[in-house]
This record gives structure tokens, sequence and C-alpha cells, in this order.
């Protein structure tokens, strides 16, 4: 996501480097990169348009900062810029002052609507939000079905009357039992269409008319670029939508939905759908946008997910583990899974600001195939082994065997195993303050990774360092033996 304009970005600031100020000169082929980057990211042609200008004006008037070079505040004011069109700060979701909040969820199809409905259901309940999904689409096949399916999988109730009745009759007493459950959220799933046409606007407006929803999203697919701006505006013009839901965010989405929806629509995007899974959804911060778009990362959003998926009381025993050198197999296979369970390996490092350049794709999919082949072997190995790594360093036949059971060589398992207890070590090292490193005692961080609320490193990510030796002055430092002097007489050779 934003990967392609993040570095035609880069481009524009190039220009601007080695300058001493902006000027009407220098600004003009900064501005022409800025303008290819928005037009390859398939941002409205309207929105570039303006976007350049307001740019062009600010840049231009911008007093100049000492101590500051004109590309970095070149940068500043097209992040400011960039708030400006996306929106100053995240809108939540209306919360009505008498329950149930009604949600009305619209959209053409194909665009992941159904889906989007219970991960709104499923994001709500995290708020310790009750819900209760209704299914109005009664023209698709197996759309009621798929509301269910996914109703039992986050435990949220779903509300249906089969496809032979009447979508409103069933929004209507969608509601009504929401009321009378003492449910907080009703999210009604309405039908789509492949294109905008009169019966599926006076579908949803009779269904507007009859619920009086406090919300109305239009979920957009943001691979459809430039159209969904125009996309939005129609169905703002026709029932008067109070935000839109992006999703497919994490594809191959060249963001210009993101940059466009809100200056053509008028109307903010509330949350990003960023996976398949129903859990993959976030709400939609334009700061954080702003910062991956410009590739400064975002750590705000690393943060939460480590903070929801990290137990503290877990962490603190694996931290002691850590400082004992207990850290064993169980342990790492918990960590792969929770770090599976924040997302995709690649997904995260971009949140980092920085690493998007130091880490290739081909790297970070090398690094997710080591935690496969990682995860494969320590699973074929038995409870006894996986708490006691030092069995396998001794035992051929073990090695033998946990190569067999998971489809491995033997070479592979003896680096696995090689491989961990160096990192036991380092680890170890690095926890202690051993290492020499200043603010890294206590076991805390995520060594290698700098991963803020991790404890623990990375194993199956390619062959790690040898750790750190110990200089003068530091535990366990021991000088160097001096050469030992030739005792053999000048001229006598070896025999």
């Amino acid at each position: 996501m934003f990967d392609a304009l993040a570095d035609r970005l880069e481009e524009a600031w190039k220009k601007m480097r080695g300058q001493d100020k902006i000027s009407e000169s220098n600004i003009k082929d900064a501005l022409r990169e800025v303008r290819r980057a928005l037009l390859e990211a398939d941002v409205n042609l309207q929105v570039i348009k303006d976007f350049i200008a307001e740019v062009e004006q600010k840049a231009l008037g911008a007093e100049v900062i000492a101590g500051v070079r004109p590309d970095q505040q070149f940068i500043e004011i097209v992040y400011q810029q960039l708030l400006e069109v996306m929106g100053e700060a995240n809108e939540p979701l209306a919360k009505a002052d008498v329950s149930p909040t009604i949600v009305l969820m619209a959209g053409l199809q194909g665009t992941g609507k159904t889906t989007a409905t219970a991960k709104l259901a499923l994001h709500l309940r995290k708020e310790n939000r009750t819900c209760l999904m209704v299914a109005t689409d009664v023209y698709r096949p197996a759309a009621i079905d798929q509301l269910k399916a996914l109703g039992k999988q986050i435990n949220v109730p779903v509300f249906e009357l089969g496809t032979g009745a009447d979508p409103v009759e069933i929004a209507r007493q969608g509601v009504e039992k929401a009321k009378a459950d003492g449910l907080d959220t009703v999210i009604i799933d309405t039908a789509g269409r492949l294109q905008i046409d009169e019966n599926l606007m006076g579908e949803l407006a009779r269904i507007k008319d009859t619920v009086q929803p406090h919300e109305i999203l239009l979920v957009i697919d943001a691979m459809t670029g430039q159209e969904a701006a125009s996309l939005t505006k129609s169905f703002h013009d026709k029932i008067g939508i109070t935000g839109a839901v992006l999703t497919k965010m994490d594809g191959d989405t060249r963001g210009g939905a993101a940059l466009s929806v809100r200056r053509i629509s008028g109307q903010p995007i509330k949350f990003i759908g960023v996976g398949e899974k129903v859990e993959a959804l976030q709400p939609f911060y334009p700061d954080r946008m702003a910062s991956r778009i410009l590739g400064m990362g975002d750590v705000l959003t690393l943060v939460e997910k480590a903070r929801d998926e990290i137990d503290l009381e877990e962490a603190e025993k694996l931290k002691d583990k850590i400082l004992e050198a207990r850290f064993d197999f169980t342990d790492f296979l918990k960590q792969t899974r929770m770090l599976k369970n924040m997302g995709s390996l690649g997904g995260m490092m971009k949140l980092i600001p920085g690493m998007n350049k130091m880490i290739n794709d081909d790297q970070l999919k090398e690094g997710e195939r080591q935690l496969k082949r990682s995860e494969a072997m320590i699973g074929s190995m038995t409870l006894e082994e996986r708490r006691d790594p030092d069995l396998l360093a001794t035992s051929p036949n073990r090695r033998k065997r946990i190569a067999k059971g998971s489809g491995h060589t033997e070479k592979d398992v003896t680096e696995l195993v090689t491989n961990f207890q160096r990192m036991r070590t380092f680890m170890q090292q690095m926890g202690s303050g051993q290492m020499g490193f200043p603010g890294m005692g206590g076991g805390g961080g995520f060594p290698g990774m700098g991963m803020p609320g991790m404890t623990g490193g990375m194993p199956g990510m390619g062959r790690p360092q040898q750790p750190p030796q110990p200089g003068p002055g530091m535990r366990g430092y021991q000088p160097p033996k001096k050469a030992k002097k030739d005792k053999k007489k000048k001229g006598f050779g070896t025999l």
C-alpha cells in the first residue's frame, strides 16, 4: 500500500536537496514529481489540481526557518496538505443517545460489504458494545448464509427472514429485535448491485426512511481508484452517506481512493480494511496515513497491534526466561504465532520508520519462508525437546527424526538448533546488560527488530550474527593472549 507513491515522492524531495531556500524556480521540478506521484496513485484529477496549487501557494509563502533544510520544509508542507485533503483527525462511529445505534452498510457488489459488516461488528464488540447484524441482501446467492457464518465465527447474532422477505421489513424487524434484546448497535447489511441503478437507490432510501440510521457507511473497494470519489458522491447525493469504509487497502492498491473520497464527497473515511481476516479492520487516522504515504512509518498503529496481542504477564515471565537463558522452542512458537496475529511480517516492517528502505520485499519473503520452516521443524519435536533444546544438540537420532517428520533435512534441523542456541546467548547478554548497549538492560525490546513492546528474538529469519564479544571493562572480558615468541634459531626451517 502506497509503496509506489512513497517512492515517487522521494524523488520530489531529492529535487529540493542542496537548495538554500524554497523558490519559484526550484519548486517546479519538485511539484512536477508530486503531480506524477498522485497521477500514478490514481488520485482524482480535480483533487490533484487543487492539491498542487495549494502546496505551491503554501510553499512559496512559507517563511524560511533557521536550521531547517528546504526539502524538510517542503515535506512538512506536503504532509499538512495531505491532512487537509484526508481530514485532520479520525472521526469515530456515531453513538446514539438512546440505544440502539443503527448503522446502514451500503455499496456496490464485490466491494466486501458483507465481510466489512462482520469486521465492524467485531471491532465494536472489542469496545464492549453489543451488536446485532441484520441480513437484508435477499438477491445475492448465499449472502445471508455468508453473514450467518461470519456471525458464528465472531460470536455476534444475525437476524434474517430468508430470501423471500422484503428487505425493508427485515431491517425494521431487525431493529425491533435489537431494542427488545437491549443491544447497543444494529448493523444492517444491504444488497449491492454491479453498478448504481434506481432500484438499488430506491431500496436503500426506503430502508433509511424506515429505520432512521445514525450512520450510513459506504463500503468502497480501494482498487477502484478515481472512481471511488465519484461513487461516494453519487451515493451521498442519493441517500446522504455519513462516511466511508475503504476495503482491500492491504493489496496492490495505489492509494488514490484514500486521497480522493473526502475532498470530492465531503464525507470522511471512518475505517479501512487491511486484510481478509475478520480482525483486519482499523479506524482511519489521516495523520498516520499521511506518515505512511511520506515513508515515515506508523509507530502508533504498530504499538496498538502489539498491545492488543501481548499478554503483559506472559511477557514478564518471558523476560525472566531470557535473563536466565531458559528461553525454549515453546516460547519461540508462542512469539511466532503472536506475530502472525498482528499481521504479515512485511506489513509490520513498513510501519517502522525507515525500515522499508533497509529491507526489500525479497528479504521479507525469505524471512516469512524461514519462519514457516522453523515452525514446521518445531512442530515435529516432542514437548521434552522443545523445553530442552540441548537434547537436540547432542542427539543426531532426534534430529533425524525431526527432519523426517517435518519434511526437511537433518542439516536444516542442526542449523535451527545452532542458530537458536546462539540467539539465546545473544538475548541473555543483551537482557542482562553484558553487551554494553545503553538502555538495553532488563530484557525489554525486540533484539534486532526494533519493535516496541515485545520481548524475544527472531530465529529462522536467516543465519544470525555471532553475539558481540565483551570489551574492556565489561563482565566476561579476557585480554588477548600474547603471541608466543618463536624460539627457533634463525636460519633453520621446519623439516
